[in-house]
């Protein structure tokens, strides 16, 4: 995770506001991104789940944007997606494909932790209460998430003991 030009000590509410919105729109487009692979390696179930994670980041995304309206309007934003890099995003190489529903899961778990660390780590920096108080939320709403998502690692079955190298096809002569 990366954030480039970003003052946590001089952050302000309304620039708060768009990185999280920023954060969430990232995370979201690389679900997205997984579902079409998943999509193209004939593994349903995981492109499934993808797009679940997916939505679930665009509704956050939409009620913190919302919020930021609600309390800004439309005033210009000062943080751009440039200044943030898998904060909350999938790992690029976490995508496999075969992946299994369960594989999917763990992937989307480890964002949600890595998230959790980001807001953890921004916390002592931030000066303006009100940011913390939103990026203290923020930490604890990633808590529930891989609450949510550990819960539903447990309602599958164990996966069937191969790994993406049992799919690998032997190199072959020219």
């Amino acid at each position: 995770m990366t954030t480039r030009g970003i003052d946590f000590k001089a952050l302000s509410l309304k620039d708060a506001l768009d990185l999280a919105v920023l954060v969430e729109e990232e995370a979201k487009e690389r679900y997205e991104d997984f579902a079409a692979q998943m999509d193209q390696h004939r593994t349903p179930d995981a492109a499934r789940f993808f797009r679940y994670m997916a939505l679930n980041e665009a509704k956050h995304g939409e009620a913190l944007a919302a919020r930021r309206a609600e309390l800004f309007g439309s005033a210009p934003s000062a943080v751009t997606r440039a200044m943030i890099f898998d904060i909350e995003a999938p790992d690029f190489d976490a995508a496999r494909a075969f992946m299994s529903p369960r594989q999917a899961m763990k992937a989307a778990l480890a964002s949600e932790v890595k998230a959790h660390a980001f807001f953890v780590e921004a916390l002592p920096a931030l000066k303006d209460a009100a940011v913390k108080a939103l990026f203290e939320e923020l930490r604890d709403e990633e808590v529930q998430h891989q609450d949510l998502v550990q819960a539903e690692l447990a309602k599958l079955p164990p996966d069937s003991g191969l790994s993406d190298e049992d799919f690998v096809d032997e190199p072959t002569a020219q």
